[in-house]
């Protein structure tokens, strides 16, 4: 089940600008492996929350080849840093090619593991924290993004709306994970949360305290 009416999303997409050629090549990747990204209308959405925020320290959980990273990388100025978490050896090498062409590669440091983990070995606050990893894993990874996201930080977190499994009367356990994951958003104290329909449905949650 889509997000968006296909028409109204295909509306969108034709409004976009041309993206640059590596661009346009991951995501003929993504298309060509049935690989999931963010894709270009929720991709713009991550590079406007970066400048919004003035951000300069991102934690990405769940990188795959480095398309989120690119829009991420591309809304830093140029001493900002991303952390890029991804437990793919396959996917490090693409996303250290592709980044590397679209000259966002020195913004980028790369953690060959577990995002979850590398997020609380991890001293200091971030500006911004992108969650997009195993969906089961939604709820256990807030307790430790809270911590280490700044007041006045965003959080974005991928697939909430999960192609309207979220509205299915059994949801499957994924499922019932991210459920889970969005409640705890709109209910705590620290969080305010919106979802916003583009693609699977993307939360953008500001640190109040």
């Amino acid at each position: 089940m889509p997000t968006l009416e296909p028409k109204i999303e295909q509306y969108l997409s034709d409004l976009l600008p041309e993206r640059e050629p590596v661009v346009q090549e991951m995501e003929e990747y993504a298309e060509a492996n049935q690989f999931p990204i963010v894709g270009p209308l929720v991709g713009r959405l991550c590079y406007q929350m970066v400048k919004s925020i003035n951000a300069n320290t991102i934690f990405e959980m769940g990188s795959g080849f480095g398309y989120s990273t690119y829009w991420l990388a591309k809304g830093l100025p140029d001493d900002g840093k991303i952390i890029f978490t991804e437990y793919s050896p396959n996917n490090i090498k693409l996303a250290k090619d592709f980044l590397g062409r679209a000259r966002t590669l020195d913004k980028v440091e790369i953690i060959h593991g577990d995002a979850i983990d590398s997020l609380e070995k991890r001293n200091g606050e971030f500006d911004l924290i992108l969650n997009d990893i195993d969906k089961e894993y939604y709820p256990k990874s807030l307790e430790v993004i809270l911590p280490r996201l700044r007041k006045g930080g965003i959080l974005i977190t991928d697939n909430l709306i999960w192609s309207g499994r979220v509205a299915e009367a059994e949801p499957d356990a994924q499922t019932r994970s991210i459920i889970e994951y969005t409640k705890m958003l709109y209910d705590s104290p620290d969080l305010w949360t919106t979802i916003i329909p583009l693609r699977d449905g993307v939360g953008i949650s500001y640190k109040l305290n």
